[in-house]
């Protein structure tokens, strides 16, 4: 699987509070945490610590998982992890920003337990991650956004057509290859109108830079598109 997906992955918690210490306005997001590797209460706790050390700019993407052979690695149940999953989200719902939380449900069961320190978001964003017509129903109904991968931008654009989704919710599509906004602007607000055309609020984008000081102008020439088309870049 590593060469169909790529094998390097940086441990979200351990990046994030690097980042965190070193930024003071940008959002740290995961994408995404499999919701059936861990109970939601350390869900909770840890990333309720890094929102707080962070000055409450986390967003949490989740996502169901896939890789049969993870699940079986730590020991956990791969067939009805959908049902685990929206569990799971509602247990996280009821649990973070609260320093005791409370929630009884079909699969997490929980009270009388302090976490402290707790998210200080009282409504911490959850991004749900997947590319099923089934996750985006479940972010609709659970999450605050959604975050599709491996599915044509007509594909999306078709599903995204055929479900109620609701006012604010975050809607975050990949531009695909890297965009050089600073040398290519009209290839650039192209692939941005495209995205916005097929539903998305946030564009997903990876920038062709030399270098952080080129990387910087790229992303002020990156916004200086975007702003003009209604769509925000993660």
């Amino acid at each position: 699987m590593a060469a169909e997906r790529g094998g390097t992955y940086w441990d979200p918690l351990a990046t994030l509070g690097f980042l965190a210490a070193r930024t003071t306005r940008i959002r740290l997001v995961t994408q995404v945490l499999v919701l059936g590797y861990h109970h939601p209460l350390e869900i909770a706790k840890r990333y309720g610590t890094l929102d707080r050390v962070s000055g409450g700019r986390l967003t949490l993407g989740l996502g169901v998982g896939s890789l049969h052979e993870e699940f079986d690695l730590l020991g956990a149940p791969f067939e009805g992890r959908g049902a685990r999953a929206d569990d799971a989200l509602r247990a996280l719902r009821a649990a973070l920003g609260k320093p005791t939380p409370e929630y009884h449900g079909e699969f997490y069961d929980f009270e009388d337990f302090v976490v402290e320190p707790h998210a200080v978001q009282q409504h911490l964003p959850l991004w749900i991650g997947g590319r099923t017509p089934r996750s985006l129903r479940r972010a609709v109904e659970l999450g605050d956004g959604w975050v599709p991968f491996g599915l044509r931008l007509d594909d999306l654009a078709a599903m995204l057509a055929k479900a109620p989704i609701p006012e604010g919710m975050e809607i975050v599509l990949s531009a695909g290859r890297a965009l050089d906004p600073a040398a290519s602007p009209d290839a650039a607000a192209r692939a941005l109108t495209r995205l916005r055309d097929a539903g998305a609020t946030i564009a997903s984008v990876s920038i062709a830079a030399t270098g952080p000081e080129n990387y910087a102008d790229q992303l002020e020439a990156l916004r200086s598109l975007a702003v003009p088309l209604g769509i925000d870049f993660d």
